[in-house]
This record gives structure tokens, C-alpha cells and sequence, in this order.
């Protein structure tokens, strides 16, 4: 009988754990930098916890692979990254507080500007700090989000540019929908329209997300936004347009923490939505869906034991989850890999995204912070 033994690299009182690959992720930023010009600058997203991959640790990563600014969705993430030395540039994609345009100069965090409002707040922390916020200019030209409409952006900019008490450091629009291609253009147009009309001298003027960074390398860039690729997930190309050549980073494992054996007819978890047709070996892995792994995925997903695929049975509980182990050779303390490669098997988080209907996105951020986070090489 094999002993029963959770002893491991890990640093957590958890049998459960999401796995960054940091080779995967040197990997990525690699494969985006043929996509690009010599001197056109890579912008790497970091935001959601770098999309649940752990910002701070990944950081330095990307930096030391070639990344040149980093873009956060709110204030308090370019203050964790600051508070982890992080030095590289930032920039907060979202929209700030006017009551925190004081933190963000402080700490050289650039901000998003787009209204009158923001230059006059810009105006107060220059008063009151003697420091210039630095800014990116928003241009809304197609998201209907954030941003100053496109008939009204050249005098923005020529205003912005006017402050003595404003850096201004870029100028920006972002991609409704950069897989089709002729929404995109009809974007770019506007965006161009805009550049075309003020000087840009020394700014850092940027359209190309992740898809828009493969697609379309004719758009003048002078540096690219890349986010979901960056961790190794595919971006939505447009027909025909050849996919880097990406390998995704996160994996998620747990531990089986038990294993006993159903009855025929014997039903499995809340509601009992499975029931056993046979005597039934089950095991158990702590993670549910207050892990961020959604209770409508019952039934109709798999692990992977040893190098071969096992169904997932019965409702996904609030911790825990079962798995018909029947035909595997599995002991307690042994590892099932949800998300990720075991042997010649592999599970891919977009086939959840499907089952779903949503986007990789949306999973690997939804991946909670409670399962710890284990990076290797």
C-alpha cells in the first residue's frame, strides 16, 4: 500500500494550488517581440493580479524579458507594485479618482485623462506637491467606455499640452473588437485622425492590444499594449492571420484528500445531479467554486490522475469537488491537475470558457486569491 504522504514544494497549508510557469511566460513576451518594430515599445497588463497570475512576482519576469511599461486598472494596483520596488513605468488604464491624483504622482503612477475635470485635478496636485502628474490621453473611438469622443480630442490634447503643470507622456484608444478587421480600421481611422492633427513629438502613442499586435502591424505604433497573451492564452485573431506561438502558463492542481467507494445507485454531492450506475471509487479534491472554479462547470468537466483524464461527478460544492477514479490507480495525496498538462493529457482552460460560454479571461481572474500561488521553471 502506497504510504500516504502531502509532503511537497509547496508553502501552503492547502491541498490546492494554482502553478505559474515563469519559462512560459519569457516564452510569450518573446514571441510578441516579433511582431514588433525595433524601437517600438512593449506595454505589458498586469491587471487583475496579471490576470490572476500574481502581478508582483510576474513583474520581474516580463521586465527582464524586454517589457518597457506596465498597465494596472486602478491606483491601488500600481501602489502593490511600487510597494514591491517595481520601478518600471506605469500607467492605469481605467478611470482614476480625482482624490487620488496625489497618490499616482507620488509614486510616478501615470494616469488616464479625458475630461476638464482631470486637468483641473492635475492642477490641485501640482499646487499642492510642486510634482507634475504624468498622463495618457484616452480617446474613446469605438469602445463607448472611457475615454474623450474623437471630435473633441484634438483640442483636449492641444489644452493638456498648453499646462505647464501636466506631463504629458501618451496618447491612447483601445480595440472594441480587433478581431474584425473592419471595425478595427474604421477605429484606427478616427484614432489617426486625432494623432494626425496634433504634435507628437516625444509622446508614446499606442492603439494594439493583444490581437491587434498580431494583426495588424501596419497601425504606427510607437509602443503595443499586450495582455492575455502575455500568459498564454490565444487572443481572438482575425480569419486567416497565423497564431503565435504561445504556451499558457497556469496550471491548477489539488491534492486528493480522499478516496471511498459508492454503491450502485448511490448519488454524488448536493441535489445529487450524479448518480453511480456501478460501484463507484471516489475521490475528493479541496477545491470549489469559492475558488473561483464555477459550480455551472458540474458534471461536464475532467481532471487528470497520473497521466489519464477522470470525470468530474456530482455538484461542485463551496470547497470541494468528486472524481470517478474507478479505473485509476490513485491514492490519497495524489495530485489531479484541472487546468494544465499531466503526462501525454492536457486540459486547456478555454474548454471551461466554452462549456460556459464566456472567456479565458474571465476564469483565470476568477481564480481566487486563497489558492496559493506556486511559480516555477
Amino acid at each position: 500500500m502506497k504510504k500516504f504522504n502531502r509532503t511537497s514544494f509547496l508553502n501552503t497549508h492547502r491541498d490546492a494550488w494554482v502553478e505559474v510557469n515563469l519559462d512560459c511566460i519569457e516564452h510569450n513576451i518573446l514571441e510578441f517581440k516579433k511582431y514588433l518594430k525595433p524601437d517600438t515599445k512593449l506595454f505589458a497588463v498586469v491587471k487583475a493580479d496579471a490576470y490572476g497570475h500574481g502581478a508582483v512576482m510576474i513583474a520581474p519576469v516580463l521586465l527582464a524579458s524586454g517589457v518597457d511599461f506596465l498597465g494596472v486598472s486602478s491606483i491601488d494596483e500600481g501602489l502593490q507594485l511600487r510597494e514591491a520596488e517595481i520601478k518600471a513605468p506605469i500607467l492605469v488604464l481605467g478611470a482614476v479618482p480625482v482624490w487620488s491624483f496625489d497618490r499616482a504622482a507620488k509614486n510616478n503612477i501615470s494616469i488616464s485623462v479625458f475630461s476638464d475635470e482631470h486637468i483641473e485635478a492635475c492642477k490641485q496636485t501640482y499646487d499642492k506637491l510642486k510634482i507634475k502628474p504624468k498622463v495618457h490621453v484616452k480617446i474613446d473611438t469605438g469602445m463607448n467606455r472611457i475615454g474623450v469622443r474623437p471630435q473633441k480630442a484634438a483640442d483636449f490634447i492641444k489644452k493638456i499640452q498648453s499646462c505647464d503643470f501636466i506631463e504629458l507622456e501618451g496618447i491612447f484608444t483601445h480595440f472594441a473588437t480587433a478581431e474584425v478587421e473592419s471595425y478595427a480600421y474604421k477605429q484606427y481611422e478616427k484614432f489617426k485622425s486625432v494623432i494626425d492633427s496634433v504634435d507628437t513629438t516625444g509622446l508614446l502613442v499606442h492603439c494594439n492590444n493583444t490581437a491587434g499586435t498580431v494583426c495588424y502591424k501596419d497601425f504606427d505604433n510607437d509602443m503595443v499594449r499586450v495582455g492575455i497573451g502575455i500568459y498564454g492564452l490565444q487572443p481572438d485573431l482575425t480569419v486567416g492571420t497565423q497564431k503565435p506561438d504561445l504556451n499558457p502558463a497556469m496550471s491548477l492542481k489539488g491534492r486528493i484528500t480522499n478516496i471511498h467507494t459508492a454503491q450502485k445507485d448511490e448519488g454524488v454531492s448536493y441535489c445529487h445531479t450524479f448518480e453511480t450506475t456501478k460501484e463507484t471509487k471516489i475521490a475528493t479534491i479541496p477545491i470549489g467554486y469559492a475558488d473561483g472554479v464555477f459550480r455551472g462547470l458540474s458534471n461536464k468537466i475532467c481532471g487528470i490522475i497520473n497521466g489519464k483524464k477522470v470525470k468530474q461527478i456530482g455538484n461542485i460544492t463551496m470547497d470541494q469537488m468528486m472524481f470517478d477514479i474507478t479505473d485509476c490507480n490513485a491514492h490519497e495525496g495524489d495530485v489531479i491537475t484541472l487546468i494544465g498538462k499531466d503526462g501525454n493529457e492536457s486540459i486547456a482552460i478555454d474548454e471551461w470558457a466554452q462549456i460556459l460560454g464566456t472567456i479565458h479571461y474571465e476564469l483565470t481572474c476568477a481564480l481566487r486569491v486563497r489558492l496559493p500561488r506556486v511559480y516555477t521553471r
